[in-house]
């Protein structure tokens, strides 16, 4: 496809050429009205001017009879300007005026017409007059009329006009739609170039993004932040399935020998039920492992998006505190619990749920922080709220263990994420991976903060 066709069929040149239309409808409708409203103007003015000067004349025949009639006529004819006058006898003889020709008839009928008229006799072109012709006593006949070549002119000026403002409009409106529809082809073209180097396979390609800040910008910036968002998923596709392969690996072999083990060396029922059972425990692992990542994998597609309601967050915390209190009591540890009334969002209930469950067995297993003289703390020290902060709503999990530095926090998030400390204690490290894909399910986000010492970690929802 050549430039110019390429050019034509833009939307932006095709808009642009519908403007033009409309622009050029409405200077001709502009140019008409005024053509309209003086051609109007015109003649009212020669009515008015026609009328004072036939009932001038009227009145010089009823003074002095049809020769003081003629030399008036005669005097007003030899003035320069637009007015016609002639004076015939009742049989149309041409008695004074400055009229030489004009259609038959028009003298006999009185009233006001526009007619066709010469100057003189003969060899003379026709003009446009408005006349209005009156019956003297006496049967003499007075036209009187005010020739219209300035109406004709006027209408000469609308014309070239109209035409130089259409061609002008036309070549205004080209140059500015090739103008306007080559700098979006520009952006466009552009555009399309990261695109293909997008789908060649290098996601670090970006739309470029102008100061502009007009819908093309928009656009790509929105488009950039979907291709941030896929990269961050493309990463931590990459990310879970080496996770995943180095984390099966232990178990899979494991189970593989503990299998091998019984067939070898198992002589009685007893030994290999033992052999079942431990196979079986290593298969409730794995299954635990793909649900956990199956469930993750749903959030994170939005399918749990359709089953949203309203829910009260303080009753969602009271129910998950009221059930992990035993076992933080059996740990040696508190849990100190407050809630605030009115704390609705609109969510999942079981997702928040879940969400909490893992916050506080997180804060379980590594909340309990060793004395200072070197001896095991009782136990940890939990603190769990549900409260408002401005339109949001916060659920605050805090526990008094050693935390995690600010500089690991990003890296605690990730899925199969593994700090130093915690690979020694039993998890698969999707918990807090978890919580991140529920916050931003729901419009959220979750936050991991000092909490002096130890973790606090503050799930933040959009209150309903």
């Amino acid at each position: 496809m050549t430039a110019l066709g390429k050019l034509f069929r833009t939307t932006a040149f095709r808009i642009t050429l519908a403007y033009l239309v409309v622009f050029a409808l409405f200077a001709g409708f502009i140019l008409g009205y005024v053509a309209w409203n003086a051609r109007n103007l015109i003649m009212e003015q020669a009515r008015s001017t026609i009328e004072a000067e036939i009932g001038g004349l009227a009145e010089q025949y009823r003074l002095g009879n049809i020769r003081r009639l003629i030399f008036s006529v005669e005097r007003r004819a030899r003035a320069p300007g637009a007015s016609l006058y002639l004076v015939t006898t009742f049989a149309g003889e041409r008695l004074s005026g400055n009229i030489g020709a004009i259609e038959p008839g028009v003298i006999d009928t009185p009233g006001e017409r526009v007619i066709d008229y010469a100057l003189s006799e003969e060899g003379a072109e026709p003009r446009k007059a408005l006349v209005r012709v009156m019956v003297l006593p006496g049967g003499f006949r007075l036209l009187v009329g005010r020739d219209l070549v300035e109406q004709e002119q006027f209408r000469f000026v609308i014309r070239r006009a109209f035409g130089w403002s259409l061609a002008l409009i036309v070549v205004l409106g080209c140059l500015g739609g090739w103008f306007i529809t080559r700098r979006v082809l520009k952006r466009v073209d552009a555009m399309t170039e990261t695109t293909r180097t997008i789908m060649a396979g290098d996601l670090s390609g970006r739309l470029p993004v102008g100061a502009t800040g007009d819908e093309l910008d928009r656009l790509a910036a929105n488009l950039n932040a979907m291709l941030d968002r896929i990269g961050e998923l493309m990463t931590g596709l990459k990310e879970v399935s080496d996770n995943i392969a180095h984390d099966l690996k232990t178990p899979l072999t494991r189970l593989r020998n503990r299998t091998e083990e019984a067939l070898r060396s198992a002589r009685d029922p007893a030994e290999f039920r033992a052999a079942l059972e431990s196979t079986l425990e290593e298969s409730d692992t794995l299954i635990r492992l793909f649900n956990a990542l199956l469930m993750i994998a749903r959030v994170e597609a939005g399918q749990s998006a359709e089953q949203f309601t309203t829910v009260d967050a303080a009753a969602v915390v009271d129910g998950v505190a009221e059930l992990y209190e035993p076992l933080i009591e059996e740990a040696g540890g508190t849990l100190a619990v407050s809630t605030e009334p009115g704390l609705s969002f609109h969510g999942s209930r079981e997702l928040v749920g879940q969400v909490v469950s893992n916050l506080l067995d997180n804060a379980i297993k590594y909340g309990a922080r060793d004395a200072a003289d070197g001896t095991p703390a009782s136990g940890p020290a939990i603190a769990i709220a549900a409260r408002r902060a401005g339109d949001r709503i916060e659920i605050v999990v805090a526990d008094g263990g050693p935390g995690i530095p600010a500089e690991a926090r990003a890296k605690a998030v990730e899925r199969f994420a593994r700090l130093e400390g915690a690979r020694s204690r039993p998890g698969f490290g999707l918990g807090l991976s978890l919580a991140t894909a529920v916050a931003r399910l729901h419009g959220g986000e979750l936050r991991l903060e000092d909490n002096a010492p130890g973790l606090k970690a503050v799930l933040s929802l959009p209150g309903a």
